[in-house]
């Protein structure tokens, strides 16, 4: 069959059309409202079939409680601690190449509690989005380029500010009852 470009008005073009396809397609029209009701129980049985999908991966999960939402609060908290004795086992490594594992180990208990927030919160901010990483890593960076240029000074004031922390925490750790652990 030869293609042939007829304008047509809508109405020709539906003269245009060979019978069976308009009788085609009236019966697909009569059969819409029906098709769209199924089309709803398909959609609605499908809903129900995925809840049930998700309930039933939910009971396949391995974790020593059989409630998902314990198990979740158990990873939480390992991956917390695992990250903080991690933390902690890199700071003492970053220390520990210049002072003495008994120094390094002071110097990390004499932080004060308001040190401590400051730094989670610097590491938040640079964590949680671009701008806030540029902005710490901006600041850290002209912090380190000051103090290479003012290099005994600051070699100076971070020795002294190290000591008062190592003295803090030996005097922290000769007093009975102090647990300064909580604060990392």
């Amino acid at each position: 069959m030869a293609k042939a470009r007829l304008k047509l008005k809508p109405d020709a073009a539906v003269a245009a059309v060979p019978d069976a396809a308009v009788a085609v397609a009236k019966d697909i029209a009569a059969k819409g409202k029906t098709a769209a009701a199924k089309g709803k129980a398909v959609v609605a049985k499908g809903k129900a079939s995925a809840a049930a999908k998700i309930k039933d991966s939910a009971s396949d999960l391995h974790g020593p409680s059989p409630n998902p939402h314990t198990n979740l609060v158990i990873a939480d908290i390992a991956l917390r601690g695992g990250t903080m004795l991690a933390r902690r086992a890199i700071e003492r490594g970053l220390l520990g190449t210049k002072y003495a594992p008994n120094k390094a180990k002071a110097i990390l208990k004499g932080r004060t509690m308001s040190e401590t927030l400051l730094h989670t919160a610097v590491a938040r901010v640079a964590t949680s989005s671009i701008p806030g990483a540029l902005l710490v890593g901006g600041g850290l960076l002209a912090k380190t380029l000051y103090d290479r240029g003012k290099a005994r000074k600051a070699k100076r004031e971070g020795e002294a500010a190290l000591q008062d922390m190592a003295e803090r925490g030996a005097a922290q750790a000769i007093t009975p009852g102090s647990d300064n652990d909580a604060e990392d």
